[in-house]
C-alpha cells in the first residue's frame, strides 16, 4: 500500500472513511487530554476532515498532513477558506487561518516542524489505515516528532481480521501496547459496538464491529 493507493482512491471517489460531520468521539473525549486553547494539533492523514475546524473554533491551531492534493483542495474549496499556498521543503502547504494542511507524504515530516509548536495528535483514521509494516512504521516515525512522548486521541476499529480486508484495519490494545507502550502511557476511554452503524462491512460478512477511544499520554518520569 504505497501513496499510489491513496490517490486513486481520492481519484475514485472511494472515500467512506469520510465524515460529512464532525466525529462524536472528538467532541466527548477531547477535553480529556487536558490542552489549553492556543496550543497546535497535529492531525496525520487528516483527508478533508471536518474534525479540523471544530479544533480550529475551540481556539487549537491545526497542522494537517495529507498526501492527497485533491483532498486538501476540497477541504478549503468546500468549507469556502481562503488560502496561501507555498512550497515548504518536501511539502506544499496550505495555509488557511489558525490552519496548515501540508501536502505529502507524512513520513516526509521532519521533528523540527513540529518541535516547540504542536501540543497533541488527534489520529482518528490513520493508524487504522495502515496495514502492520506500515503502523510499525507511522508509530517510530511519529514517536520521533514528539521525543518527550506523545499526548494523543487515538481512535481505532476492532473486528476479527480474517471476516474482511482493511482498509480501514483491526487494532487492538496488544497491538498499541507493543507500539507505543515504551514511551507513552495508553488508556482506555470507550469501547462499544458499531456493527449496526456499519451495514456495508456487515455485508461483507463481519460479525462483530467495535470502536474503542484510547488517550495516549508522556511516561510519567521520577
Amino acid at each position: 500500500m504505497d501513496t499510489a493507493f491513496w490517490h486513486e482512491r481520492w481519484k475514485a471517489g472511494q472515500i467512506a472513511f469520510h465524515r460529512q460531520e464532525v466525529n462524536p468521539q472528538l467532541v466527548a473525549f477531547w477535553d480529556r487530554l487536558g490542552l489549553a486553547p492556543g496550543g497546535r494539533v497535529l492531525v496525520p492523514l487528516c483527508g478533508k476532515s471536518l474534525d479540523m475546524l471544530w479544533l480550529r473554533e475551540r481556539g487549537f491551531g491545526v497542522l494537517g498532513v495529507e498526501v492527497s492534493e485533491l483532498a486538501v483542495e476540497s477541504f478549503f474549496a468546500e468549507n469556502n477558506l481562503p488560502v496561501r499556498k507555498r512550497q515548504a521543503g518536501a511539502f506544499t502547504a496550505y495555509d488557511g487561518e489558525r490552519l496548515t494542511l501540508l501536502c505529502g507524504n507524512f513520513f516526509d515530516l521532519g521533528a523540527e516542524v513540529v518541535a516547540g509548536g504542536c501540543a497533541a495528535v488527534y489520529d482518528r483514521a490513520s493508524l487504522i489505515a495502515l496495514p502492520p509494516d506500515m503502523r510499525r512504521r507511522y508509530a517510530r516515525h511519529l514517536l520521533g516528532l514528539f521525543p518527550d512522548g506523545l499526548n494523543s486521541l487515538l481512535l481505532t476499529l476492532e473486528y476479527p481480521q480474517q471476516e474482511m480486508d482493511g482498509p480501514p484495519f483491526s487494532v487492538g490494545m496488544p497491538e498499541l501496547q507493543s507500539l507505543y507502550g515504551g514511551n507513552c502511557t495508553v488508556e482506555r476511554l470507550l469501547a462499544h459496538d458499531v456493527l449496526g452503524n456499519y451495514p456495508g462491512f456487515r455485508d461483507k460478512g463481519l460479525t462483530r464491529l467495535e470502536e474503542k477511544v484510547y488517550r495516549l499520554s508522556p511516561n510519567q518520569t521520577d
